[in-house]
């Protein structure tokens, strides 16, 4: 790592005992300008009489005989302490020696010394500054410690403030990132770019000068940049989107500035902006409320990407997971040229990034990465990672030294559904609930052609809140549903809940997670799929935030949304009756079924079959 910060906290250091020096010459002026009465000593003359008087009050504790002048120099105290000088003439009296000497009064031939100018200088302004300045300096080797080598923010306005990483610093190739071929492929024409340059100068190609990472979080796209970085050879800078931003107007784009200096002087190099969204949001109209910092930020960098060199291997990478909000001169070729998708790997890539977080943990042999990987459909890089961790923690809990294929099944119910809540003891009237809703949400989705087959049923409670659950897997990676998979699907959903009225004649809270996912998926039928006679192919509903959640918003007339809700109605009301229809037909094993989880209380999906096709 190339770390300036020491010269840097030099530099600070010397500009601060500058200010301090400074600070010193303008009090020493204002001293002598505006309070010149107190920097020189004033000696005020009295008559010879007054002088005597002084004396036998005890008021005189020192005086001379200043011949040049016929003077006699005396000095008195107030009684508060203070000193003052007087003067009087000579007056012939033989007996004054005598007076001064019955009232302790010090008499020579030399004139009492007076405090010089420099001397009060020094006392009443040098010396309270020099004890400022010692107080200054023991403060900031203070910060500089608590900051780690830093002045902190407060010190290093218009600083990038950069991380630069050497080649062996990254410690990531692309051997490290699996699951995402389509993008190590898409990065990989830079790499070469930057390790055979004049390849690609000889027929007049220039590289692009930026490339834009779009994903969901945590799917390795900072990852990746690490790993181009480390592919070529080059220094990696790494800088937040966030911290261009500051309390002042112009700091941002002085940071921008800063750090695309440090590239030009570090070039061939990997300059990374991650979050770029923080400050490459579409510009406003200049209204109430727009963000100058901000916009002088982002204009700042877009005349950096324009005016650099692309022929020195300067390339700018930037991720984000909402590209929908960048300003459209971000995008527009020249500066970031390409749109790189890191989207959700898939069943091949979810087997592959399991291995490669297993690399450093010890797994038992046995261990069926696949069936994990099919267990996670949709899970992203960083939480597969995080379900190897899981399991390498329940190991070490069970006091074993290898990881078994149980351990990461564990972690990918911790994951999904939270940790096991041990203390919470549901009643036996309660228990038998759950266990008939989770046994009818099974029986209806065994029962259907078109439905991923059970794998596990449990009723055991969840810290997510779930009293219990049914899991299913599909056997390989699906890329569409049918309009009879997503029917299935909700009745499925219903399924809990209809076996709770058949059994029981009420219903309970129970239901509240699948009521919601099953109007969902009928709402997105008819708005976003297509799958309504009434409106058939006719988009109702838009889209916003595809990597963050996917917001939607109806976009259609107050009308057309009360059809709509009558649709959703009738969708997820016709799944019910057919889920109702199923289990009826196969009450015997309702019962059985839900006996048997009772007992167990977690069943696998060969037991589920078994007692099902007996």
């Amino acid at each position: 790592m190339i770390d300036d910060s020491s010269n840097d906290g030099n530099k600070q250091q010397k500009s601060i005992i500058y200010y301090y020096v400074i600070i010193m010459i303008v009090v020493m002026l204002l001293n002598a300008l505006l309070f010149p009465s107190v920097s020189q000593n004033r000696v005020t003359e009295v008559g010879y009489s007054e002088f005597l008087t002084m004396v036998d009050d005890g008021k005189v504790t020192e005086a001379a005989m200043d011949q040049q002048n016929n003077q006699i120099v005396f000095v008195t105290d107030d009684g508060n302490g203070n000193t003052a000088y007087y003067k009087t003439g000579i007056f012939p009296d033989d007996s004054l020696i005598d007076r001064l000497r019955e009232n302790n009064v010090k008499f020579g031939s030399e004139i009492p010394k007076q405090n010089s100018l420099l001397t009060n200088i020094i006392l009443t302004w040098v010396v309270p500054i020099l004890i400022f300045i010692v107080i200054g300096q023991l403060l900031s080797r203070f910060m500089l410690k608590k900051m780690g080598g830093g002045l902190g923010p407060a010190m290093t306005f218009g600083k990038a403030n950069a991380k630069i990483y050497a080649e062996t610093e990254t410690g990531v190739t692309f051997d490290d990132v699996a699951g995402e071929e389509e993008s190590k492929d898409a990065l990989t024409e830079i790499v070469d770019f930057l390790h055979n340059p004049d390849k690609y100068s000889a027929i007049g190609a220039k590289l692009p000068k930026g490339a834009l990472l779009v994903g969901p979080p945590g799917t390795g796209k900072t990852l990746l940049a690490k790993a181009v970085a480390g592919e070529a050879h080059v220094p990696f800078f790494s800088i937040s989107g966030s911290e261009f931003v500051e309390m002042f107007v112009g700091m941002g784009a002085a940071k921008v500035r800063d750090l695309f200096k440090q590239a030009n002087e570090k070039a061939p190099c990997i300059v990374f902006i991650d979050e770029i969204d923080t400050i490459g949001k579409k510009r406003d109209n200049g209204g109430i409320g727009g963000n100058d910092e901000r916009e002088q930020t982002l204009n700042q960098l877009l005349t950096e990407m324009d005016g650099f060199d692309g022929r020195k291997g300067v390339v700018i990478l930037a991720a984000t997971n909402r590209p929908e909000s960048l300003d459209p001169a971000l995008l527009r070729p020249g500066r970031f040229d390409r749109r790189i998708p890191v989207e959700l790997p898939d069943l091949n890539g979810r087997e592959a990034i399991l291995k490669v977080h297993a690399k450093n943990v010890k797994m038992d042999i046995d261990v069926d990465y696949s069936a994990i990987a099919r267990a996670t459909s949709g899970a992203s890089g960083a939480e597969l990672a995080n379900i190897v961790n899981e399991a390498a923690l329940r190991a070490v809990r069970m006091g074993r030294n290898f990881v078994k294929q149980e351990d990461l099944e564990e972690s990918v119910e911790t994951v999904i559904a939270g940790y096991q809540r041990k203390n919470a003891v549901l009643s036996p009237h309660e228990k038998k609930v759950v266990a008939y809703h989770e046994i009818g949400h099974a029986l209806v989705a065994a029962k259907q052609s078109a439905s991923a087959p059970v794998t596990k049923i449990t009723i055991i409670p969840r810290t997510s809140g779930a009293l219990g659950y049914t899991m299913q897997v599909d056997d390989g990676q699906r890329y569409l549903m049918t309009k009879e998979e997503a029917e299935n699907k909700i009745a499925t959903l219903t399924g809990g809940r209809s076996a709770e009225e058949l059994i029981f004649g009420s219903v309970t809270t129970g239901a509240s997670n699948d009521i919601e996912q099953a109007t969902k998926l009928a709402r997105a039928m008819i708005t976003r799929y297509g799958m309504s006679k009434e409106f058939d192919m006719v988009a109702l509903e838009t889209v916003t935030n595809q990597y963050l959640g996917g917001d939607a918003s109806l976009a259609c007339s107050a009308d057309t949304s009360a059809m709509i809700d009558r649709e959703v109605v009738e969708v997820v009301k016709k799944a019910h009756e057919k889920a109702i229809g199923i289990l009826k037909e196969n009450m015997d094993k309702l019962h059985e079924l839900a006996d048997y989880l009772l007992e167990k209380e977690t069943i696998t999906g060969e037991e589920f079959m078994e007692i099902l096709n007996k």
